[in-house]
């Protein structure tokens, strides 16, 4: 069974609610459907229900809940939440009023109260537009200093990795990290993967450099985001600075990373900046086909994924269920 398949029967072991705030594409209405068919989770689309009817035309959407941000009967209490958590920065109640009519910023809200536990969005937004009203609504998880995303990248006939899947971080949101947030990174991405992945996590910290042979500013960084991670979760299976080739193959890792218990064996790579990150994941979903899921965000106190704008029904149905098996976990 693929991860994929994987992830679906777990989402449906203990069934959840997933909001789908951009019920004016296509899309997300026949992803929709076919969660709620499939089981997979209990699916609310928000928007008006006249309108969703209309774009749906045929496609069942029997079972899937609609919530009309302007006309629902929880639009006052949510006003009301959103201004008590932004009035210190000088939100208005009139403006929270007009806020939360925005879908995302509904749909987010919902998950807040606990009417759902999670959101999917990104087919229409953007990035930002995104995880604004996550940030500002849900905040991080406990004991979370930042906000990443990941990919999980399941690579075919492929001997490396876990059985040819990986976690590939920061490939979405964090642009330039610090070594301390490049650390932060490395360790949630570490938990991402055995959670999504249930396997053991070999986490290494990419550079153009292993074990030091060469020394520049860049691999400082990444040197230094190895102290500091080990200090911060030392039973970690973690190592660095390591460049791709010792991270993954074995015969490689012996000589350029000898003794390292995370050479040649790596299942999860942490990338030193975004530019670095993104690249590796769309090279590796175009030239080894690849299948590439995410940004999966990781940090905030409850799931909410972004979806690439290009992104088909069934991807959408792929991010749910992984949004769906992370708030299992919460």
């Amino acid at each position: 069974m693929g991860f994929l398949e994987q992830i679906i029967e777990r989402a449906k072991s203990n069934v959840k609610t997933i909001v789908l705030p951009e019920s004016t594409d296509l899309r997300v209405i026949k992803a929709a459907s076919m969660i709620q068919k499939q089981g997979i989770a209990k699916v609310v689309l928000v928007g008006n229900k006249d309108d969703i009817r209309e774009l749906a035309g045929d496609i069942d959407l029997s079972g899937v809940r609609i919530e009309d941000p302007l006309s629902s009967e929880k639009v006052e209490d949510y006003t009301n939440a959103l201004y008590e958590l932004r009035k210190s920065k000088g939100m208005t109640i009139e403006t929270a009023r007009e806020t939360i009519k925005n879908p995302l910023y509904f749909g987010v809200m919902m998950v807040k109260k606990g009417e759902a536990d999670g959101m999917v969005a990104g087919a229409v937004n953007s990035t930002a537009d995104t995880l604004r009203p996550a940030l500002q609504i849900l905040k991080t998880a406990p004991g979370t200093k930042l906000v990443s995303a990941f990919f999980v990248m399941v690579v075919p006939n492929c001997e490396y990795g876990h059985n040819g899947t990986f976690v590939y971080a920061d490939c979405g949101l964090v642009e330039n990290p610090d070594a301390d947030q490049l650390s932060e990174i490395a360790i949630a991405s570490a938990g991402s993967f055995k959670l999504l992945v249930d396997a053991q996590p070999q986490v290494a910290m990419l550079s153009y450099s292993s074990y030091g042979s060469a020394k520049s500013e860049l691999t400082q960084k990444v040197v230094k985001a190895v102290e500091l991670a080990k200090e911060k979760a030392p039973g970690l299976a973690l190592d660095g600075e390591l460049q791709g080739d010792a991270a993954l193959v074995p015969e490689i890792a012996k000589s350029k990373a000898p003794g390292s218990n995370v050479a040649g064996k790596a299942n999860v790579l942490v990338f030193p900046n975004l530019d670095c990150g993104n690249i590796a994941y769309k090279l590796t979903q175009r030239l080894a086909k690849a299948e590439a899921y995410g940004p999966i965000t990781q940090g905030i106190a409850r799931p909410v994924n972004d979806l690439s704008r290009g992104c088909s029904a069934e991807d959408i149905v792929g991010v749910a269920a992984i949004t769906a098996v992370q708030a299992q976990n919460i």
